[in-house]
């Protein structure tokens, strides 16, 4: 059987990002994931908080096949099957409300559009009270660039000039657009930020 594949960035970081999940969310809600990638995120919160229901997606449909087969190996029932979602296709194509949009590794890895559209997208498809829980790398204004973030920056502006990490009083800006405002700023291992949403 060939191996499922495996983020090491994700294996790593999900023991952190769930710490904050579980100080964050109520007890029981749904949940969508947005570039669910290997799944790994995915499996790691639906088997910690069991009242939650999983919906992962991911824009690249030739990853999907991977992350179906993790989630029918694990065999938890609050994840569903995941579905293709390109967030710069607005309204999304998932159906909806949701307690919670989760987005981890994505906005410096695409284009500076999919910030908006993930905005947008959020609005449209979060409860009153629900948020959106954004987790990577930001650049800010006043605070020390980590020297490993900005050679991550440039080694990302190499591959492809439209990635890169982002600001993040334009990422609050764009959320500020779609009536979506930071509630929270939780600083992570590896210099990253975990970023907190709500409606403004």
């Amino acid at each position: 059987m060939t191996p499922l594949p495996l983020s090491a960035a994700a294996e790593r970081n999900k023991h952190p990002i769930l710490e904050q999940l579980q100080q964050l969310l109520p007890p029981q809600g749904t949940a969508l994931e947005i570039a669910a990638g290997t799944g790994q995120h995915a499996l790691w919160f639906a088997d910690a908080l069991p009242g939650w229901v999983w919906q992962p997606t991911d824009g690249d449909s030739a990853a999907l096949p991977a992350l179906a087969a993790r989630a029918a190996k694990a065999r938890h029932a609050n994840i569903r099957p995941p579905r293709p979602l390109d967030v710069q296709v607005l309204p999304w194509s998932v159906d909806g409300p949701f307690d919670l949009v989760f987005c981890a590794n994505m906005l410096h890895i695409s284009p500076w559009t999919t910030c908006s559209a993930l905005m947008q997208g959020t609005a449209g498809r979060l409860t009153p009270r629900g948020q959106l829980v954004v987790y990577g790398p930001f650049l800010e204004e006043g605070v020390p660039t980590a020297p490993g973030n900005v050679a991550f920056d440039e080694s990302l502006r190499a591959r492809d000039p439209a990635w890169g990490l982002r600001r993040l009083a334009d990422v609050c800006r764009e959320a500020a657009e779609a009536g979506l405002a930071l509630r929270s700023r939780r600083p992570m291992p590896a210099n990253n930020l975990l970023l907190v949403f709500g409606r403004g």
